[in-house]
């Protein structure tokens, strides 16, 4: 608020004074009838009427301005330990009943085993029971049905491969896809280490950019984190020479899994 100086509070009074007194003097009330609080309350409401609003100064802005936008990415490498496999039973002939109870009969058979070996994540990831034609001049001749059940488990790729040949003892048919995937501990450890890199390198670019300038680093008004997804590492498989040993199990090796994050700080200085 704006308060008036001396001498312009004493040609502010004055007229109010000088109003009083002329009140005073006309009135036919008693000097103690006047309520002496009134010229009080004039003054008041005047000096009310000259109060300034407060201005932020133009300084405060400036320094919430002053802020560097920074970004760091952190990258872990770590190795896969499971296998993630989807099987499949197929199934043909000339009845959709009877193509449907074989393919549900080898399926219980392959899950019987899956649930035997304790594989992780075991669930179904498909059944479809399809009509066959046969186009012939022109025209489309139903001849049968094709049954498909399909299931998706996960196991330590060690083991999986010995597996897979007791499902398809089993009365599996397909091998629809194989996955590599670390483990969910592996994964949660990882993106942790990950987030720490990402911040730890957009703070030094930070500290590089300010330093060079003759800045200083004050506090972080805000913080973004970028979740960017890991790769899943392709199938690898051995030499022909070792796959074609004989008795030997069908060959898996699993690969290696990046985990990555990025972080972005807004920095005032």
């Amino acid at each position: 608020m704006r308060f008036l100086g001396l001498a312009n509070f004493d040609k502010f009074i004055q007229p109010i004074i000088q109003g009083r007194n002329t009140i005073m003097n006309t009135t036919s009330l008693s000097r103690n009838s006047i309520n002496p609080w009134g010229a009080i309350a004039a003054l008041s409401l005047g000096l009310g009427f000259i109060s300034l609003p407060f201005v932020p100064p133009v300084v405060a802005q400036e320094q919430m301005a002053r802020t560097l936008t920074v970004s760091g990415e952190g990258i872990v490498t770590i190795p896969t330990t499971l296998t993630q496999v989807q099987l499949g039973v197929e199934v043909q002939g000339r009845t959709a009943q009877e193509v449907q109870q074989e393919a549900a009969r080898r399926t219980s058979a392959v899950v019987e085993l899956l649930r035997s070996r304790n594989v992780e994540k075991l669930e179904t990831a498909g059944i479809r029971l399809n009509p066959n034609y046969n186009h012939r001049n022109n025209q489309r001749e139903l001849i049968g049905y094709t049954a498909t059940n399909s299931v998706t488990f996960r196991l330590k790729t060690e083991e999986v491969g010995n597996l897979l040949d007791q499902a398809v003892n089993a009365g599996a048919t397909r091998i629809d896809g194989i996955s590599f995937v670390a483990a969910d501990a592996d994964l949660t450890a990882a993106h942790k280490q990950a987030l720490q890199l990402a911040t730890q390198q957009a703070q030094q670019q930070a500290d590089t950019v300010l330093d060079t300038l003759n800045l200083n680093r004050r506090e972080i008004v805000n913080i973004q984190i970028n979740h960017i997804s890991s790769p899943v590492p392709r199938p690898m498989m051995r030499s022909d020479a070792l796959a074609s040993a004989p008795e030997a199990s069908t060959p898996v090796i699993g690969g290696e899994q990046e985990v990555r994050a990025s972080v972005t700080l807004q920095i005032r200085y």
